[in-house]
């Protein structure tokens, strides 16, 4: 497995870690509670840096472990990371879309914060999916 592809492997399983953890974290706060009116922003703001954090980590980790590759970044790693990432930027697009209709709307700051973040964790998980199945089947730049 290439070394760029393991850093895919721990983005994405990273970024659905935590975001589970922060829905359970929510939801387990909620009980009785409606949710706009649950305490959230301290988990929201646990989950991203922790899954900054731990991303760190473990990239460091990998390249303590297998350091073959680890500096190294060849054309077809460049083209797989830019076809990824312009995948998953889409889900950004549509969040910030989302986001201001929102705002325009004057929902509360809860499913604002909510869907952004939202937005971001597919844009993680669609743009690694599709690095991954690029690893995986191959890849054809146009």
């Amino acid at each position: 497995m290439a070394f760029e592809e393991k850093r895919v492997w721990v983005m994405i399983l990273v970024t659905i870690g935590f975001y589970v953890t922060y829905v359970v974290v929510l939801l387990g706060r909620a009980q009785d509670t409606p949710l706009p009116e649950v305490p959230y922003v301290a988990p929201l703001l646990w989950s991203v840096g922790g899954a900054i954090m731990v991303s760190i980590v473990l990239h460091v980790a990998i390249s303590i472990v297998s350091p073959e590759g680890a500096n190294e970044k060849d054309q077809r790693d460049r083209e797989i990371n830019r076809a990824g990432e312009y995948i998953g930027q889409s889900f950004v697009v549509v969040g910030g879309v989302a986001a201001l209709g929102m705002a325009l709307a004057r929902w509360d700051h809860f499913w604002i914060a909510n869907v952004i973040y939202l937005c971001f964790v597919l844009s993680a998980i669609v743009g690694s999916t599709a690095k991954i199945v690029a690893y995986r089947r191959g890849f054809q730049a146009w």
